[in-house]
């Protein structure tokens, strides 16, 4: 007795192959072959270019966060001011607590800060700012800020001006923007809170130089950040021998949580911390429900596309009952019928991800000339920075990313084929040749 033939034996390929490539004149359905697979390449490249878009807004976002904001911030949880009965929050013994926390295993950066809302006017020209008054040294281990294929201008240009009591400061891309100013320019700073009189408390103003201008890649960042020396600040805000607060970077930000107990014990207990997840948190979220409901959506549309596999199987097997009836009748088993036209639908599943891989990676890694020709066709209006929060669509390739996609394809492809071919297997072949 002869053996049966091994599964997806050389023939049952054979067949399938002539099958996909017949023209409808011969029986076939090339067209419904094209289709599908144009179908499984969009869906698949729309799904890796989805899935990398987020990924690189994410790794954005998170990278500006990390790059130009403390990953912990340390302030004082508020004490009486026995003079004036109000609640004070800043930090009098900064610097031995600076060397405290400088101390605790994992943290890199300890920089006391002082912050204050303040009025920026350039001529006829004004913005509403933060100022952060730092010393250069600290300044100068922010890695967004200190960057010098960003930054116009000399970073040590900034500080205190020897044998005078000027200073310069360091001014976001946006508030230099905002205000026309360029390196050299001078800015006048206004704070309503500034200069104790017998009279009352009269508005500070003080005109300084700029000396650098920072693009920190967050509009939300360079739009209102300045940076003034650490000594003139606490002169303009009457923090004299005070910091507002502790900014502190650590080693691996993302297991910030776990250090959160040692941090306060080396602060003391009179203060509090503000990590950046407790910053972000709510938008990190809200990224990763978007994420989970882009990735359902998009599968959807995978779904819908492998669909038109079956539809075009479908077609096929009407058209070829005439042929399955006669495989039949020569031996062809049921098992055999069921992998010719199995192999035609996964064939097309297969060639349409790998299409779809191809087109998707293509874009993430191009995604800046295509973005830039989009921008133009619309004008320049295709992407607001102070919407978005960032001045560009970011794109980040991750092969999980691809394996997830290509994986979702190829299941479905394979899944919505078996329905089809089991109804060619299952055809009777007297049925099949009976009006022939």
């Amino acid at each position: 007795m002869a053996a049966s033939p091994p599964p997806f034996a050389p023939f049952e390929w054979m067949i399938a192959w002539r099958y996909l490539r017949a023209k409808r004149a011969e029986g076939g359905v090339s067209v419904m072959t094209w289709i599908s697979l144009i179908g499984i390449t969009l869906a698949v490249f729309a799904l890796i270019a989805t899935l990398a878009v987020r990924s690189g807004f994410r790794a954005e976002f998170v990278d500006t966060i990390l790059g130009a904001n403390a990953h912990v911030t340390i302030y004082n949880a508020g004490t009486v001011n026995e003079e004036t009965g109000h609640i004070d929050r800043t930090l009098h013994d900064y610097d031995a607590m600076a060397e405290r926390v400088r101390a605790v295993p994992g943290v890199t950066r300890v920089a006391p800060l002082v912050k204050g809302q303040v009025m920026a006017n350039s001529r006829d020209r004004n913005a509403g700012v933060q100022i952060y008054g730092i010393t250069l040294e600290n300044l100068k281990t922010i890695p967004r800020i200190n960057n010098p294929a960003t930054g116009i201008g000399s970073i040590e240009d900034f500080g205190l001006i020897d044998g005078t009591d000027l200073a310069t400061i360091a001014v976001g891309s946006g508030v230099a923007q905002e205000l026309g100013v360029t390196v050299g320019d001078k800015v006048k700073i206004i704070s309503p809170n500034g200069v104790r009189t017998a009279f009352g408390t009269s508005p500070r103003v003080k005109v300084y130089d700029v000396a650098y201008i920072f693009s920190a890649g967050r509009y939300d960042i360079d739009r209102t950040r300045i940076y003034m020396p650490f000594a003139e600040a606490q002169s303009f805000f009457n923090r004299e021998e005070r910091a507002d607060e502790l900014e502190v970077m650590v080693e691996r930000p993302e297991a910030i949580d776990d250090m959160t107990t040692d941090l306060i014990g080396a602060a003391g207990s009179l203060t509090q911390i503000w990590t950046w997840r407790d910053a972000s948190g709510g938008f990190l979220r809200a990224l990763d429900i978007e994420d989970n409901v882009m990735f359902i959506i998009l599968s959807i549309l995978v779904l819908i596309a492998a669909m038109n596999i079956t539809s075009g199987l479908i077609m096929l097997v009407k058209n070829k009952g005439r042929d399955i009836g006669i495989l039949r009748t020569m031996g062809l088993t049921e098992g055999s019928v069921l992998r010719v036209f199995f192999i035609c639908g996964a064939f097309t599943g297969i060639i349409g991800t790998v299409f779809g891989v191809i087109l998707g990676c293509l874009f993430a890694i191009y995604i800046d000339p295509i973005f830039s020709l989009v921008n133009l066709m619309s004008g320049g209006q295709a992407w607001d920075p102070s919407i978005r929060g960032i001045y560009h669509l970011p794109a980040q390739l991750n092969l999980g990313d691809v394996l997830s996609a290509v994986a979702l394809s190829l299941s479905l492809s394979f899944i919505v084929t078996i329905f089809p071919a089991r109804r060619a297997a299952r055809m009777n072949p007297v049925e099949a040749l009976r009006y022939e």
